[in-house]
């Protein structure tokens, strides 16, 4: 899974590649968890202009009766996002790319579980791929919600972990973005582990345990 992930870079010439207009100001952050909001680029419904914009993380169906469903729903399976009543929709028209330059992952080391953090060797940022959609129900406010897609280990992570989030290639970006592209074994073909030899993990400190520490001390190494 993906539980948490840092947005701490500058993301203007990422934002840039991506044909974004505007790229609101962006605070560096160093342990997004699940429930907040995040930063996401998405196609707007009626054209293909793209725009950055807060989405919770978490997604809530536009069917949902309980919006508490979200927290359910952080991460969506590679393998069977097509398929899953929950994600099938957003899949063929509502995508997304989310911002990030790292992530967190535990491995279990006797009684303890130590947190991992991985990037790229050179630090660059990156973007997961995800899935967003739009709630609305009586007079509860509306959500705008989304979810970040897990695939398989490549070979760095398969010794911390059995999942990592999906990690688009540059080349992928826009493809990913047009809602008009509904071809679901093309999209499904661009979720799969991103090449383990362009990153790097390394054991850190156990502040990033509690999600409520968002510093930088969350990334020292561990002693």
């Amino acid at each position: 899974m993906c539980g948490r992930f840092t947005r701490k870079d500058n993301f203007k010439q990422l934002a840039e590649s991506l044909g974004l207009a505007h790229l609101p100001p962006l605070e560096p952050r160093y342990n997004i968890a699940p429930s907040q909001f995040i930063a996401c680029v998405r196609a707007k419904p009626a054209s293909l202009e793209k725009e950055c914009v807060p989405l919770k993380w978490g997604l809530v169906p536009s069917w949902a009766q309980d919006p508490g469903i979200g927290q359910q729903m952080i991460n969506a399976r590679a393998e069977t996002v097509p398929e899953k009543p929950s994600f099938r929709k957003a899949f063929q028209q509502q995508r997304c790319l989310i911002f990030a330059d790292g992530f967190y992952e535990w491995k279990r080391e006797g009684k303890v579980k130590q947190p991992y953090y991985i990037r790229m060797k050179d630090h660059r940022p990156f973007v997961f791929a995800g899935l967003w959609d739009h709630w609305e129900k009586g007079d509860q406010a509306p959500i705008d919600s989304c979810t970040i897609i897990t695939t398989g280990p490549n070979g760095l992570m398969e010794f911390i972990y059995n999942r990592m989030p999906v990690i688009l290639h540059p080349d992928h970006h826009q493809f990913w973005l047009d809602h008009e592209t509904q071809n679901s074994q093309a999209l499904q073909s661009l979720l799969k582990p991103y090449p383990g030899d362009e990153m790097e993990a390394f054991p850190i400190s156990l502040l990033v345990n509690n999600p409520r520490n968002d510093t930088a001390l969350c990334l020292q190494p561990a002693e």
